[in-house]
């Protein structure tokens, strides 16, 4: 194996692996209805995820970057993803990947979190 082929699968186990622990700190600093939808979008992403590991990286990145803004700004879980978390989930993963088979306990799991963050969000 040369130098660059060295290199190359070096950066594809190392790279994401710092991108993911970045991304998972930067969740951890959200306000608790946030970090909760988060996590819950996570989950559910979990069965799109692409192979490509940068569009993977850049698919969760830009979840956290949408959910830091929208809690700096104050914005509600709901006005996020509207009132259906699944569709705006799948309309999120488009950018990323084709997508993959979601279950329908998967599908319930997502719409069930969403309802409790959004409550939490709304102080409930």
């Amino acid at each position: 194996m040369s130098d660059t082929e060295k290199s190359g699968l070096i950066s594809k186990l190392i790279g994401p692996k710092k991108r993911w622990k970045a991304y998972k700190a930067r969740v951890k600093e959200l306000p608790e209805s946030h970090r909760t939808a988060v996590e819950a979008i996570e989950r559910y992403l979990m069965h799109f995820v692409p192979t490509d590991a940068d569009s993977s990286a850049s698919m969760f990145e830009d979840l956290a970057d949408l959910f830091e803004q929208s809690a700096a700004d104050g914005t509600p879980i709901r006005e996020i993803v509207g009132e259906d978390p699944v569709e705006f989930v799948e309309a999120f993963v488009q950018n990323y990947s084709e997508g993959g088979y979601v279950p329908a306990r998967a599908r319930k799991r997502l719409t069930d979190d969403i309802e409790r963050a959004a409550g939490e969000d709304a102080g409930e």
